[in-house]
């Protein structure tokens, strides 16, 4: 599997439009999810204040495919 290349990002996310799991149950032990800039933002439900990740469309599709096959390595 390729190298997933998350950058740290401090792109403006005034008007983006959080959505979290609906798998979460409704707490906030979650990440939430935006669609910013043409990036996929992800950040933490429980710290919304700070900086997110930010991914390519298709880095994050690679990361959801090898969460969903169980091929994600982890670095052990």
């Amino acid at each position: 599997m390729k190298n997933l290349n998350a950058t740290l990002s401090v792109l403006h996310s005034e008007g983006a439009h959080w959505r979290k799991s609906t798998y979460s149950g409704g707490n906030d032990d979650c990440v939430e999810l935006a669609i910013t800039q043409g990036r996929i933002a992800v950040r933490d439900s429980k710290r919304p204040d700070l900086t997110y990740a930010s991914f390519t469309a298709a880095t994050w599709r690679e990361f959801i495919s090898a969460v969903a096959v169980g091929t994600l390595n982890r670095g052990h």
